[in-house]
């Protein structure tokens, strides 16, 4: 239900609450997809210390800690390749969506020109071959 003076989603209008919510969802994701990560990375070093039976205890915990942390930093630089990515191919679109807007507003005042033109030139023949 939307109210007068907070709108309803599609209909194109940010509002600051909006933009807190997205926020908050998105940081929810990111905290979600990171302990995901975390515990599938926790599995895979579970798996590499039981493929080497002999590691003691203690070896096992630092293999398993200095693994996390080799996965982690790769998926932290590869996630942030990504944003960056994304970043700039969002400069990228937005710069091309501006030069087509552009030239689309040029072409239709061009056209409207034109009309005006053939329409005040229609409208002086029809005056003077009406006197």
């Amino acid at each position: 239900m939307t109210t007068p003076n907070r709108p309803g989603p599609g209909t194109g209008r940010d509002t600051p609450l909006d933009r807190q919510a997205g926020a908050l969802a998105n940081e929810v994701e990111g905290y979600l997809l990171l302990h995901a990560e975390r515990e599938q990375a926790q599995h895979e070093a579970a798996a590499l210390c039981a493929r080497l039976p002999w590691l003691t205890d203690g070896q096992a915990e630092d293999l398993t800690r200095h693994y996390l942390e080799q996965r982690l930093g790769l998926t932290r630089q590869a996630l942030q390749a990504t944003a960056d990515r994304a970043k700039r191919l969002r400069g990228e679109y937005e710069a091309r969506y501006a030069e087509l807007r552009g030239a689309l507003l040029r072409r239709h005042a061009l056209c409207a020109c034109a009309l005006l033109a053939v329409s005040a030139a229609t409208t002086t023949v029809s005056c003077l071959a009406a006197r």
